[in-house]
């Protein structure tokens, strides 16, 4: 493995950033294409979900922008308001290492007015969707003049929601002479289209894809009843951490609700839900509140959530590229993990594409524990205060420890957004944490706590 100290010219600073972070050598990913996209070549990458690519495009972007002006310098356009999240997510903290760089999201579920007086005060990277990007440029509320780089990710997924034009539509209002980096986990021949519409003498590059596909053990269960079969495999595999995806919304909540009558922890996410909603879902099963998420596709990108052990296609995707995106929830970085597909026997011709690569397994061979459920040991509170009021991690964990006398161990996860902190707590302190706020203050502040279901 290339450690990142052997780019040249990376700072110090953000060496230290990374070190902090726990990113001390490259990926692949990352080892052939940071140095290229510095010096200003374009890429085409096919590169894998959890492979790194973020950082790959990332650090270049924080490197080369200037703060000494307030205008965007490098778009990233990605498929999902999920997935532009994540991504701004990293990004932050990387660019933590140099001050006053903003970093600004444009999706839908947030009103456009706000997002306008946002670009108004300036921002250097912006990350959106095609759809939102195309209203703020219709508005006259954002203008690309100043973009040197313009980034795509996962573009196969974009060109799957029919954003083609707009994609070529937003490129044409940036200046010809930008660079242009094209994340794809697959290349079917719309991208090589987009490439020529957009890329000039792109450096093709694809990362070790054998290698990747090696660490998600892939199975495929035959079964008349799906429900059942679904409770044996939780009960003979046991694991941690259950991402079931469903086609339809319908089929989500119905079967979110089957599975929590038996007792599961269970949380679901589909289009229908608010963007509050959709990020409280992702929080919670992140932090292990909730243990099983049931998803329509919608969190089949843009989920970049560490140690998924299992990814269960409850019902079979509709192509192929869906599918890989699907098991991509697993496996993810240098973990294993395992995806299993179920089929109803008059679907056998519909899912021959998996069983050709996935092993065929016999569910009668399962040995199941009917009492295991997948409970948590977590609950998650909520306070009414983030990033905007500058409150920290390190301030909600030094007031929990030494001010209420909850143990260290007992504190899960903290996820702290712009307007809200969320908590992780054993189930058994929760109610002491709630009363003890209504009297303790953090950073000489009181704030609000509920607990979020």
């Amino acid at each position: 493995m290339t450690a990142f100290s052997t780019i040249l010219n990376i700072p110090k600073a953000l060496l230290g950033t990374l070190e902090t972070l726990g990113f001390s050598t490259m990926t692949e990913i990352q080892q052939q294409s940071i140095g290229p996209i510095l010096e200003g070549k374009d890429i085409l990458a096919q590169s894998k979900t959890g492979s790194g690519k973020t950082l790959a495009f990332g650090i270049p972007a924080a490197i080369r922008t200037n703060v000494e002006t307030n205008k965007p310098q490098t778009i990233v356009i990605t498929p999902t308001r999920e997935l532009a999240e994540q991504v701004a997510m990293e990004l932050r903290k990387i660019a933590a290492y140099k001050a006053n760089l903003k970093i600004l999201t444009l999706y839908g579920g947030v009103p456009l007015r706000a997002q306008a007086g946002s670009l108004a005060k300036g921002a250097h990277i912006l990350i959106g969707t095609p759809g939102r990007i195309q209203d703020h440029l219709a508005k006259g509320t954002l203008t690309l003049e100043s973009i040197k780089t313009l980034v795509l990710d996962e573009a196969d997924r974009m060109l799957d929601m029919g954003f083609y034009d707009e994609i070529v539509k937003i490129g044409s209002n940036m200046p010809k002479n930008r660079q242009t980096l094209l994340f794809s986990a697959t290349f079917p021949p719309k991208i090589e289209a987009l490439a020529k519409a957009l890329l000039k003498n792109p450096l093709t590059i694809k990362v070790d894809t054998v290698q990747e596909a090696m660490k998600i053990n892939e199975l495929v269960y035959e079964t008349a009843d799906k429900f059942k079969t679904l409770n044996a495999l939780i009960g003979s595999y046991k694991p941690d951490s259950l991402l079931i995806f469903c086609n339809t919304k319908a089929e989500v909540i119905s079967l979110a609700d089957r599975l929590q009558q038996r007792g599961h922890s269970v949380i679901d996410i589909h289009g229908d839900l608010d963007q509050r909603e959709r990020n409280e879902a992702v929080i919670l099963f992140s932090n292990h509140s909730k243990r099983i998420m049931v998803a329509t596709d919608v969190a089949s990108r843009g989920l970049d959530i560490k140690n998924i052990s299992l990814v269960v296609n409850y019902d079979l995707p509709f192509d192929k590229e869906v599918y890989t995106h699907r098991i991509g929830r697993t496996g993810r970085a240098d973990a294993s993990g395992m995806a299993i597909s179920l089929y109803a026997p008059n679907d056998s011709e519909k899912c021959s594409w998996i069983t050709s690569q996935a092993k065929k397994a016999d569910p009668s061979e399962l040995r199941v524990d009917a009492n295991f459920k997948m409970l948590s040991e977590f609950d998650s509170l909520c306070l009414n205060g983030g990033k905007k009021t500058k409150l920290r991690a390190g301030d909600i964990l030094g007031t929990f420890c030494k001010e209420i006398g909850i143990n260290h161990t007992e504190i899960g996860k903290i996820t702290i957004t712009d307007t809200k902190a969320y908590i992780a707590l054993h189930h058994t302190v929760v109610d002491k944490v709630l009363k003890a706020l209504k009297r303790v203050k953090i950073k000489k502040k009181k704030y609000i706590a509920w607990r979020v279901d």
